[in-house]
Order: structure tokens, then C-alpha cells, then sequence
């Protein structure tokens, strides 16, 4: 199934959080990453999508990088998060709980909480 605009815009709002919180699960590198994201069901994240977001986390002191030889090809860079970076995350996750909450309240079908019905 192709990617929507919309699918892709709402991606990009959840992207860093969302590489924070597999980061934050123990140091890995960019496809590596990608591969734990799928096994998520995020199918639709490539590397051009996270290269440029990694980069822009670790000038925001979010991620370290340290480049290590590969047992298979190039060296790779390898993330960890920072104790800024899982500030963060804790913030992230509020937020979105917060959100998925609002949003699902919204679209349940059920009675409207605001008018006390439909």
C-alpha cells in the first residue's frame, strides 16, 4: 500500500520520539534501527528518513554517535541516548499518551463527553 501525504506528515512529528525510544533501548546503528522500527510496524521509515533526524538529535546533545568497525562492511555509527535524550523521551511519551487519548476519544463512536452524547 503507497504512503499517503498524510501518513508522511504525521511520521515526522512522531519520528524522533520514536528512534528515542528503540535508542533508548540499547545502543544500535541506522539500519538496525530501521529493522526494530518494522518489527514495530513502522514499515514505512527508510534510512533517508532517519540519517538527517539522528543527525539533528545529536547536535541537540539528544544521542552520542561512535563510529565502530562492522564484523561485515564499512565501520558503523553506533547511537546512545543521553540523559537529555531520555528527559526527552519521558516528555515524548506524555505527550503522545495524552494525544492517542484525545484522539481516540474523539473517533470512539460512543456517547460525545462534551455534550453527553452523540
Amino acid at each position: 500500500m503507497p504512503i499517503s501525504a498524510t501518513t508522511t506528515q504525521m511520521l515526522k512529528g512522531m519520528l524522533e520520539g520514536c528512534l528515542l525510544a528503540v535508542i533508548a533501548r540499547g545502543e544500535t546503528y541506522g539500519y538496525e534501527m530501521i529493522e526494530k522500527l518494522e518489527r514495530h510496524g513502522f514499515h514505512m521509515v527508510s534510512e533517508g528518513s532517519i540519517y538527517p533526524v539522528l543527525m539533528r538529535m545529536q547536535k541537540e546533545g539528544l544521542v552520542t554517535a561512535t563510529v565502530r568497525d562492522s564484523p561485515s562492511g564499512p565501520p558503523r555509527k553506533y547511537y546512545s541516548a543521553t540523559p537529555k535524550g531520555l528527559a526527552y523521551l519521558a516528555d515524548f511519551q506524555a505527550r503522545w499518551n495524552e494525544l492517542a487519548r484525545a484522539v481516540n476519544r474523539l473517533l470512539d463512536p460512543g456517547p460525545d463527553p462534551v455534550k453527553g452524547g452523540n
